[in-house]
């Protein structure tokens, strides 16, 4: 009974002197980070606010050392680890071509982005030196390289669409002046029978390393669509024939052959399209066939083809 009771009061004992222990630890701990403290940081540079016509190729530093003084508090709160601080490229000058931005202006900067319980004391007196390259900017056209093999009875409705169809690059002179158009990467497809999109990226000349693109990659598409074959009895007109001649053709009606989607197919009529022959274009007096030509067909149609591609004729004087 009396070995429970001195284990009792051990463990109460130990209790006790853990809190005491925490509660002198933090005010320890609060007490420190209440006093004034001067430390180092290394803050990473980032270069903003760029000059138009110009692109920013680098700087004579992208990291800088800095000696800061603060309380604890502000010390604990501050992530000076791979602390990022942006330089204001506006507020660089420019002698002989060279961009520089001198000490004093970049310190300022700098201070103006601590906190303000945080103080600056020492700071690299290095002048910044910025590569800048100047540029300008064209809007050149996006040409495809596709390879389409429809299957059987298919065919493309319209063009192969393309998204955007022109970007605009921004260059030294020298690397794009000369760029007339610039081309996708391959594609093939094969058996198609449904629409397609597809992303393609833009080739780059490895010439082009000064220039930047403002899009990388476009987007291709087509719709994809069943046609059928209809023909069509077609009378033949013949023009440019003298007053004192009649003349008949054999046939006088030409198949016109026509390939197209079934429900465009369903309204178009023979007198669609106009078949001529040209009496003028009869060189050979002795031929007895004149050309053929399709002089007038509709809109939106696969493909349109004349089966017959001259036609015999007999004349008469009146």
């Amino acid at each position: 009974m009396i070995k429970s009771i001195r284990r009792v009061l051990k463990k109460r004992k130990a209790k006790v002197f853990f809190v005491f222990l925490a509660c002198s630890a933090t005010i320890w701990f609060i007490k420190a980070l209440s006093q004034t403290y001067v430390s180092t940081a290394a803050f990473d540079l980032q270069y903003v606010n760029l000059p138009d016509g110009y692109l920013f190729k680098g700087a004579s530093k992208d990291e800088m050392d800095v000696k800061l003084r603060a309380g604890g508090f502000q010390f604990l709160g501050f992530n000076f680890k791979n602390r990022i601080v942006s330089i204001d490229v506006a507020e660089a000058e420019k002698n002989t071509g060279k961009f520089f931005i001198p000490e004093t202006r970049y310190r300022a900067q700098i201070e103006n982005q601590l906190p303000e319980a945080m103080a600056l004391l020492e700071i690299e007196d290095d002048t910044l030196f910025l590569d800048m390259l100047a540029v300008f900017t064209r809007k050149i056209p996006v040409l495809p390289r596709i390879n389409l093999d429809l299957s059987q009875n298919y065919l493309l409705d319209g063009d192969v669409g393309i998204t955007p169809d022109s970007i605009f690059i921004t260059g030294p002179k020298e690397e794009i002046d000369t760029i007339q158009q610039l081309r996708t990467e391959r594609l093939s497809l094969a058996n198609l029978t449904d629409d397609f999109s597809e992303r393609l990226k833009i080739e780059v000349s490895p010439q082009l390393k000064n220039t930047i693109f403002s899009e990388k990659q476009v987007v291709l598409n087509g719709k994809i669509v069943r046609f059928s074959e209809r023909v069509f009895e077609v009378p033949v007109t013949v023009i440019n024939l003298p007053e004192n001649l009649e003349i008949k053709t054999f046939p006088d009606k030409v198949s016109v052959i026509c390939k197209a989607k079934i429900n465009r197919l369903k309204l178009l009529k023979d007198t669609d399209f106009q078949v001529i022959a040209d009496y003028a274009d009869q060189k050979d007096s002795q031929s007895d066939e004149l050309a053929l030509t399709l002089k007038m067909k509709p809109e939106g149609l696969h493909s349109v083809s004349l089966k017959e591609k001259s036609t015999e004729y007999i004349v008469k004087k009146q």
